[in-house]
């Protein structure tokens, strides 16, 4: 057992309690709306940073105690250490789902191959500890980015043999989520990019990509994957420039390239911050462009310009997030996924759980105040009424094609049109959703 401080698994207690290892606010099996908490925040909880990161900085090294990190450990003996803790976490947290990359799980050995024969053998273990805890498979992915043969990225490579290897571990990688029944597969691409346009193609780089996301389709359905591919929107960081720079730009990208059916995103809350969008904004520009899929659900601090990696405490952000998932329809195959960190002095093995606790008290809170503003339709009813003049005779026939530039200026100077100027009522809807998360207080 390495979780020692915690003997049994976090419980829901209600708002009153007091107890930092208990839920406050999420109750799994609580029904809102149709379904029930569980079902709606489809929350998972990551590999790597949890358990494969010692919390070291590029000023310092590592400060955490994991000792399957210590050198000269058996590899595997190591991993297989490392995934029984990473479960242990997983089961007493409560948490249904988990997400990791290749070789978070597994060595990556000295060549492909020992890396795809040593990832076959923990997916082994790994099926044994889900059949054990229930927990399942989020979502898979490849480190294509560690490793310095990715310093040029990965699929924008100027080399075809980093692209070849890159798709090689994508293949394999690919494969394990498939045979997990992971419900999704994710493209993060954490070096495609560049740092100079003195030494790059862009065209060339940007077709390179699109050529990779079809061989990754066509692996999808040659092996009959039934889950999503999605692509993650990150603007800068590690590269100076990354192609897939936040939702509108993946969405171009995408019907540019034929691959709009196939790919949606997973949206990361500190990649919106340093793409300079509210969270919000991305999310509700996914819902409308069809390619929503899955949330990183963590936060940034706007002072630091790099990916910080934070739990997500604000039920303000989090609820009007929420909002707009709701509205779309809710998480099908995705679901918030926890792509946090701890901070550097939270030492005691413990803080894992204190972190995790409050991060999915504040999405359950946040899901109730959402689905209650949706519910009652206190904000649609205002964006309704705010654009109501285009259902009306005159916005129905610029929409209809009836006008042309010429004829909506003669309309408007014959008719001497005066539009009236209509209060937004920002202030008062902040006020809304204060009042929502107020009553749960």
């Amino acid at each position: 057992m390495f979780f020692d401080d915690v003997p049994e698994p976090i419980a829901y207690e209600g708002p009153e309690s007091d107890n930092p290892l208990a839920f406050r606010w999420y109750d799994a099996d609580r029904v809102v709306g149709d379904r029930t908490m569980a079902e709606h925040l489809r929350m998972a909880a990551c590999y790597w940073h949890s358990f494969n990161w010692p919390g070291s900085d590029v000023f310092g090294v590592g400060t955490f105690d994991r000792p399957w990190l210590d050198p000269g450990r058996d590899p595997m003996e190591a991993a297989r250490e490392k995934m029984a803790a990473a479960f242990e976490f997983f089961g007493k947290l409560g948490v249904p789902h988990y997400a990791f990359h290749d070789y978070d799980m597994a060595p990556e050995g000295a060549n492909l191959a020992e890396g795809s024969a040593n990832l076959d053998a923990l997916a082994e273990d790994a099926a044994a500890h889900m059949a054990e805890t229930g927990v399942d498979l989020l979502w898979g992915t490849a480190n294509l980015f560690s490793h310095p043969r990715y310093a040029a990225g990965a699929a924008t490579n100027p080399d075809p043999e980093v692209f070849a290897h890159a798709a090689a571990q994508v293949k394999q990688a690919m494969d394990v989520t498939h045979r997990l029944g992971g419900a999704n597969y994710v493209l993060w691409g954490g070096r495609e990019g560049y740092e100079t346009m003195l030494n790059t193609d862009l065209g060339r780089e940007l077709d390179q990509m699109a050529r990779f996301l079809h061989l990754v389709v066509e692996h999808k359905h040659a092996i009959g994957f039934e889950g999503a591919l999605l692509l993650e929107p990150k603007p800068q960081e590690p590269t100076k420039h990354q192609y897939d720079h936040d939702t509108a730009t993946v969405a171009g990208f995408l019907h540019r390239h034929g691959l709009q059916d196939e790919f949606k995103v997973n949206i990361e809350g500190n990649h919106a911050t340093l793409a300079g969008h509210d969270f919000v904004h991305e999310v509700a520009t996914a819902v409308e462009a069809g390619i929503f899929g899955s949330i990183d659900a963590n936060t940034g601090d706007d002072r630091l310009g790099w990916d910080t990696d934070q739990f997500p405490g604000s039920v303000e952000t989090m609820s009007l997030v929420t909002y707009h998932i709701l509205k779309g329809g809710g998480f099908t195959t995705g679901g918030y996924m926890f792509d946090t960190k701890l901070r550097r002095q939270s030492l005691a093995r413990v803080d894992l759980f204190h972190a995790h606790v409050g991060a999915m008290d504040t999405l359950a809170k946040s899901l109730l105040v959402a689905h209650a503003m949706l519910d009652d339709g206190v904000l649609e009813e205002v964006v309704a009424d705010r654009y109501a003049g285009w259902s009306g005779q005159l916005g129905s026939a610029i929409h209809g094609g009836e006008h042309t530039l010429a004829s909506l200026h003669d309309l408007v100077v014959d008719g001497d049109l005066r539009p009236a100027a209509v209060s937004g009522r920002q202030e008062e809807l902040e006020g809304v959703v204060h009042r929502y998360i107020e009553r749960l207080a």
